[in-house]
C-alpha cells in the first residue's frame, strides 16, 4: 500500500538516502523517464541496486572517500544514477553545466582537481579531451552513453562494480559523515569566474528536512524536473523526490516538449525559473482581451481566497467563476497536466499579474528564495502559507534579517562553510563570526514576516545626478512584454537610463505576418515598425515610474541573448558586466544626442 506521509527516509547523510529508500518504498515508482518515445518507471529497489554497482565501479577504480568527481550532464535519469553512485562510494560531487564551454569545463574540474569525471556523451567528453592538458589530475573519463572512444562507458563501470562485494559500499556509506562536503557547486556567477561552494551532507539534509516540514513535496505525488541538475534548485527537488517517496519525472530533454511533457505526465509539483510561466502566460493571455484577462484574474482571485476562508461565495459570483473555470481557467490548469497542486518559481523575478493569472486559474505559480550558499533555499511559499509579491517566509530553522544598508542577512544550518581552494568566504557571499551569510541581496521583510526582494546590492546603479537606481523592477516590467524576450538596463555614472531589448523571437514573427514583414528575426531588430511596437512597450512601462528612473532610449539587439554567447548564467540570469562590455558601443551611441 502506497504511503502517504510526506516524512523523509530518516538519513543521517545524503549517502544513505537512496538504499533506506529502496527499503522504504520498494518497487514503488522512483523515476519516470521517456525511452524509445514511451514513459518508462524506475522502482526505488532498482534505483538502489544501479547507484550500488555504479558506486563499486568508482571504488574499482581506484576513488578514495573525499576525492572529487566531475559530473557534466543534461538533466536525466542517469545523471541522478551517477550523483549517487559518486556519493555512496565516499565521493565528492562536482557538478558541471553541460551548457559550458570547454574553457569553463577546464576552470570546474581543474579548480575541484576531479580525480575522475562521468560526462554524458562524445560531445561532453569532447570538451574534456579538449583540454585535457589543463587536467593533470584528471585520470579517467565514464561515459554515459556507450561506444565514447577513450573512456569507459557506463554500463562497463556498472560490470566492474558487480564483481566487487556489496558491503564495500555500506562501509563508505557509513564512514561518511554530516560535516564531510558532499557537493561542490561552482556558482555560475554574473562576475568573475565561479567559486565553489563547498556544501556538506549536513547542509543538504539540514534543508531537506527543513523543506518537508512545509509538505511541498508529498510522497507518491510525482515532480516534473527539467531544471540543470548541476544546479542547487534542481539537486535540492531531486533529493526531496528521493527521500520522501515523490517519483521524479525527467524531461524528454526538448525545450519545446515541456508542455507535451506536462500534459502527458500530469506532475502534481512543478520547479522552474519564471521563464517558463512567462511563456505559457504570453501563451494564453497574447490573442485575448486584456480587458477580459484583467477581470477573469480578479474573479478567480476573489472567489479562491473566499473559499480559502471558509467563506460563503454568493450564486451570482459562483456562476461566473463557473463559466470562467469552464472557458479559460481549466484550459490552464490542463497545460500543467491538471493536477498540478503548486509550481515554484525561483533564480530570478517574476511579475505579480502572472502570479495572481495562474493562482486564479487554480494552477498556483509561487516564489522562493534561496542560493548555491544556503544548500538552495532560505525562503519559501506554500499555497496555505503565502502572499503573492513575495518569495515567502524563512523555511523552519532559518533565520533572516536586514541588514542597515538593507541587505539581507541569512542563518541556519543549511549555510555553506566557504569556497573551494580559499582560505575565506568572499564580499558577496560572507558568512560573519555571529553566523550570518551576507547574500548581496537587497530586501525588506513586513509585518508577517514575507520577504520581498528589492535588487541586488552589487546591481545598484548610481546616476551621474546621484540617483540611486535599482534596475530589476523596470527590466521584468518590460519582460513582461509579449514581444519582448529580454531588457537590460544601463545607467551607472550616466545622465539618464537606457536598455538593451531583445526581441522574443517566437512572439515577434506573428506580429511580422500581422503587417507582412521579414520573419527573419535580425532584420526585424531594424524594423522601424517594429522599433515602433517596442518604444509602445517601453512608454507603457515608463509611465509607472518616476521621470528620473524611466529609460529615455533603447537598441534593439539583433539576435537574443543566450547561455552560448556568455550572456545569460545556465539558470538564465543576465550577465551584466558581459553585456556592458559586448554593447559598450552601442550603450555610447544612445548617450549622443
Amino acid at each position: 500500500m502506497q504511503e502517504t506521509t510526506s516524512s523523509g527516509t530518516g538519513s543521517r547523510t545524503i549517502a544513505d538516502i537512496v538504499s533506506l529508500a529502496a527499503e522504504r518504498f520498494g518497487e514503488q515508482p522512483a523515476a519516470r523517464f521517456k525511452r524509445d518515445g514511451e514513459w518508462t518507471d524506475l522502482s526505488y529497489t532498482a534505483l538502489s541496486e544501479i547507484v550500488s554497482e555504479i558506486a563499486r565501479g568508482l571504488i574499482d577504480l581506484g576513488l578514495a572517500a573525499g576525492e572529487r568527481v566531475a559530473l557534466l550532464c543534461t538533466t536525466r535519469v542517469e545523471w541522478t544514477y551517477a550523483d549517487f553512485g559518486i556519493t555512496c562510494a565516499g565521493g565528492v560531487v562536482v557538478p558541471v553545466y553541460p551548457t559550458n564551454s570547454p574553457e569553463e569545463c577546464a576552470w570546474v574540474v581543474g579548480n575541484s582537481e576531479a580525480r575522475f569525471a562521468i560526462a554524458e556523451n562524445a560531445e561532453q567528453v569532447a570538451k574534456l579531451v579538449a583540454v585535457r592538458d589543463e587536467l593533470p589530475k584528471l585520470e579517467a573519463i565514464v561515459s554515459i552513453e556507450p561506444g565514447v572512444e577513450g573512456t569507459i562507458s557506463l554500463d562497463e563501470l556498472r560490470e566492474r562494480g558487480r564483481s566487487r562485494a556489496a558491503g564495500e559500499v555500506d562501509e563508505r556509506v557509513a564512514g561518511v559523515q554530516p560535516e564531510d562536503p558532499y557537493t561542490i557547486i561552482y556558482t555560475s556567477g554574473t562576475t568573475g569566474p565561479p567559486k565553489g561552494c563547498v556544501l556538506s551532507h549536513g547542509n543538504y539534509r539540514s534543508v531537506t528536512r527543513m523543506c518537508e516540514e512545509i509538505d511541498v513535496i508529498v510522497t507518491g505525488e510525482p515532480v516534473y524536473l527539467y531544471l540543470p541538475l548541476a544546479h542547487s534548485y534542481a539537486l535540492l527537488i531531486q533529493l526531496l523526490g528521493v527521500d520522501l517517496g515523490a517519483p521524479v519525472i525527467y524531461w524528454s530533454g526538448d525545450p519545446q516538449q515541456i508542455v507535451p511533457d506536462l500534459m502527458a505526465t500530469k506532475p502534481v509539483y512543478l520547479p522552474s525559473v519564471p521563464r517558463i510561466f512567462e511563456k505559457i502566460y504570453t501563451l494564453v493571455t497574447s490573442n485575448n482581451d486584456p480587458a477580459k484577462i484583467a477581470a477573469a484574474t480578479q474573479l478567480g482571485l476573489q472567489v479562491r481566497r473566499m473559499r480559502e476562508a471558509g467563506q460563503d461565495v454568493p450564486a451570482p459570483l459562483a456562476a461566473a467563476f463557473e463559466k470562467a473555470d469552464a472557458e479559460l481557467y481549466a484550459n490552464v490548469r490542463n497545460i500543467f497536466g491538471g493536477r498540478l497542486k503548486q509550481a515554484t518559481s525561483g533564480a530570478a523575478p517574476i511579475g505579480k499579474e502572472i502570479l495572481e493569472f495562474f493562482y486564479a486559474c487554480g494552477a498556483p505559480v509561487l516564489e522562493g528564495y534561496g542560493m548555491t550558499e544556503t544548500s538552495t533555499v532560505t525562503t519559501t511559499s506554500t499555497v496555505a502559507d503565502h502572499k503573492l509579491g513575495t518569495v515567502g517566509r524563512a523555511i523552519p530553522g532559518s533565520e533572516l534579517k536586514i541588514a542597515e544598508d538593507g541587505e539581507i542577512l541569512a542563518r541556519g544550518p543549511h549555510i555553506f562553510g566557504g569556497y573551494y581552494g580559499l582560505g575565506d568566504t568572499t564580499a558577496f557571499g560572507e558568512v560573519d563570526a555571529d553566523g550570518w551569510l551576507h547574500t548581496g541581496d537587497l530586501g525588506a521583510i513586513d509585518d508577517e514576516g514575507y520577504l520581498t526582494i528589492t535588487g541586488r546590492k552589487k546591481d545598484i546603479m548610481i546616476t551621474a545626478g546621484g540617483k540611486n537606481l535599482t534596475p530589476a523592477n523596470v527590466e521584468n516590467d518590460l519582460k513582461r512584454s509579449r514581444w519582448i524576450s529580454q531588457a537590460v538596463m544601463h545607467a551607472d555614472r550616466r545622465p539618464f537610463p537606457v536598455a538593451l531589448i531583445t526581441l522574443d523571437p517566437e512572439e515577434i514573427v506573428h506580429f511580422a505576418r500581422e503587417h507582412e514583414l521579414t520573419e527573419d528575426v535580425a532584420a526585424l531588430s531594424r524594423e522601424p515598425k517594429v522599433l515602433e511596437l517596442i518604444q509602445g512597450e517601453l512608454d507603457a512601462v515608463n509611465a509607472r515610474y518616476a521621470q528620473v528612473e524611466q529609460i529615455k532610449k533603447f537598441f534593439l539587439l539583433d539576435h537574443d541573448l543566450s547561455q552560448e554567447t556568455g550572456e545569460l548564467t545556465p539558470t538564465l540570469k543576465v550577465k551584466r558586466n558581459v553585456i556592458n562590455d559586448l554593447y559598450a558601443a552601442d550603450f555610447d551611441a544612445l548617450y549622443v544626442t
